[in-house]
């Protein structure tokens, strides 16, 4: 209990530092929402005076920024320049399908990571340096460029695939809204798995080929054990502590969005939304998505170091 107190503590500190960091660099930035001519070329000074007030805009930085974040402890982030709502429901809105998208493409990335990284380095030969070129091919390959041309092949040319969007131009009810919704994000998932398994293969091929060499395999295979068993007992329980680490570091990727992908596929997640938001110079809306991803960011290292303390004795002396 006193590490997880220490770790909260840590957690609040740094929350806070990334706070400060982001509210003066957003105001730090050149021109605002409110510039002249940025809403309405023909609104009056006095009128957006008035409107800075609203928002407590003509309040000294040092108030603004401890209102703020009295609010941030509540999750209130505030009220978006541009819609008139409020951030957290803006968030809420696009979270879910932005989560979605990431949460299948990381499963799936991770089922093809580990179940061909860990055959490539036990078979070796040709198996093994097939793989490797794919893994290379995913790593190197540009996800708008690898999106762009599944558009032209797979929607346009062969209509196989909806090229934009969520939904049909008729909404479906039931079972088959999902079915509908699914086969207009199997593009993008796509794309997210191919473009992001090739590097954590390389990885778990690499870290396997480490593990093979050990004393206590070459004992296991002495005693008779077959590969299965093998991978089973002692390559799977020595890769565990690297899988919740990576874990851990994907928890903000999951509600993260890609900015360039839910663009060219007219998606409407957090990265569309962050992405808005910077076009409009809509502070409220950047801040809380760059505070929400923060904070995903040191609960996810945070519950690793935990899990990896609970899992491994060495790490716990």
């Amino acid at each position: 209990m006193r590490l997880v107190g220490t770790k909260l503590l840590y957690l609040a500190g740094m929350l806070l530092l990334i706070s400060v960091i982001t509210f003066a660099a957003i105001h730090m930035a050149p021109n605002s929402f409110f510039a002249a001519g940025g809403l309405n070329p023909n609104m009056t000074p006095e009128a957006i005076a008035r409107l800075k007030a609203v928002y407590g805009l003509d309040k000294p930085l040092w108030e603004q920024y401890l209102s703020w974040l009295s609010s941030m402890l509540h999750f209130d982030f505030g009220v978006s320049f541009a819609s008139g709502n409020r951030v957290i429901d803006e968030i809420k809105e696009r979270f879910g399908i932005t989560l979605g998208i990431n949460l299948v493409s990381m499963v799936l990335i991770f089922f093809l990571a580990f179940r061909y990284g860990i055959r490539s380095a036990m078979k070796g030969g040709a198996y093994e340096g097939g793989l490797k070129q794919l893994a290379l091919l995913s790593y190197a390959t540009p996800s708008f460029y690898l999106a762009l041309v599944l558009i032209y092949l797979l929607g346009l040319k062969l209509g196989w695939f909806p090229i934009a969007g969520l939904e049909s131009l008729e909404p479906k009810k039931g079972f088959e809204r999902w079915i509908d919704i699914a086969w207009h994000l199997s593009l993008p998932v796509a794309v997210i798995t191919f473009t992001g398994f090739g590097s954590l293969l390389l990885y778990v091929r690499s870290l396997t080929r480490e593990i093979l060499k050990s004393d206590y395999i070459f004992f296991a295979r002495a005693r008779g054990l077959d590969e299965k068993t093998i991978v089973r007992r002692y390559v799977y329980p020595n890769l565990l502590p690297f899988i919740v680490t990576i874990l851990g570091l994907s928890l903000p990727g999951l509600l993260g969005g890609s900015v360039i992908l839910e663009q060219i596929f007219s998606i409407d997640g957090m990265g569309m939304l962050f992405f808005q938001s910077a076009l409009a110079r809509d502070y409220p809306v950047i801040m809380g998505i760059l505070v929400v991803g923060a904070l995903l960011t040191l609960l996810g290292n945070m519950i690793a170091d935990l899990i990896l303390l609970a899992i491994d004795p060495h790490r716990r002396r």
